[in-house]
């Protein structure tokens, strides 16, 4: 029995279906349908039934992938424990946010990189929630207030927001005071988010509307700038705007909640050295970055 053929199993098993697995494995389709038919003859037994949506697990491929996951865990272990120190192979596939990720996270990876020359890093940038499991990537840094989910999370710093609106908004309609004045004042939105402030010990949420959105904080900066509304934006993001004078923090009696960034990784697989490592060098980027681990930013919704 081939190891390449039960991570190609487990792969397919956990992403639904060939052509996603193909993806999260940087495999060829037929290249993972010929190795399928390669384990099931060797066992066999029918593991996967194929069907026009994707691949469903048989009665027996749910028994085997317990196994198989917990055989390919164990050799995954072993191939690092043997690995020469400081040295990382394979790919690693990342999702990350588009408002951050090109400005921050990706310094990080430009430095694994150079760190690790035999590792292959693939990296998307988008504001789009991303479904890691279908999507066949390894782990995703989410930022903000991190949702319920199965996906398993290691927090790698804390963020922080700001209300924010441009002098001549302020000139124009005045500064709100209290969450209650929100409901009459344009807001710059992600979507349909609501947004959190801190009153002493208590959260006040806040249905915020507006005729402006953009699944992007940097489209959003750009339009509190031109005095579009209030933002609800992340100290790194508006950091250079706010010494300058482009944008003011308001409300300032009612800070949002402090966030947090985070990996995050599909749940039911063993944690590898590369996920590990990288976790490791985003914790320390955030202890050394100012803008992003002082009185710094998030998101109102996760992305990534």
């Amino acid at each position: 029995m081939n190891i390449e053929d039960l991570e190609t199993f487990v792969g397919v098993a956990d992403s639904g279906g060939i052509s996603p697995a193909a993806r999260r494995l940087g495999l060829s389709k037929s290249i993972v349908s010929r190795r399928l038919l390669r384990l099931e003859s060797a066992l066999g037994v029918q593991l996967l039934a194929r069907t026009t949506r994707g691949a469903a697990l048989t009665e027996a491929g749910v028994t085997f992938r317990e196994h198989a996951i917990r055989v390919t865990a164990e050799i995954e272990q072993a191939r690092e424990t043997i690995m020469p120190t400081g040295d990382l192979r394979g790919r690693l596939r990342i999702a990350m946010p588009l408002s951050l990720g090109p400005t921050h996270f990706s310094t990080v990876l430009a430095n694994m990189a150079l760190r690790y020359p035999q590792l292959q890093l693939h990296a998307s940038y988008s504001d789009r929630f991303v479904d890691l499991i279908s999507e066949g990537f390894d782990c995703a840094i989410r930022v903000g207030y991190l949702q319920n989910s199965n996906l398993l999370a290691k927090r790698i710093g804390t963020v922080y927001l700001k209300l924010v609106a441009s002098p001549s908004y302020i000139e124009e309609h005045g500064a709100p005071e209290s969450p209650e004045e929100l409901i009459t004042h344009k807001a710059l939105m992600q979507g349909t988010e609501s947004w959190k402030f801190m009153d002493c010990d208590k959260i006040i949420t806040v249905q915020p509307q507006g005729h402006f959105k953009s699944d992007n904080g940097i489209a959003l900066t750009a339009a509190a700038t031109a005095g579009l509304g209030l933002a609800y934006l992340p100290d790194s993001l508006i950091c250079e705007y706010l010494r300058s004078g482009a944008l003011i923090p308001v409300m300032t009696s009612y800070p949002p909640p402090p966030a947090a960034a985070y990996v995050v990784r599909p749940p039911g697989q063993h944690p590898v050295r590369k996920v590990q490592l990288l976790t490791e060098m985003l914790i320390e980027y955030f202890e050394q970055n100012r803008c992003l681990g002082g009185r710094a930013g998030g998101l109102p919704q996760s992305s990534g």
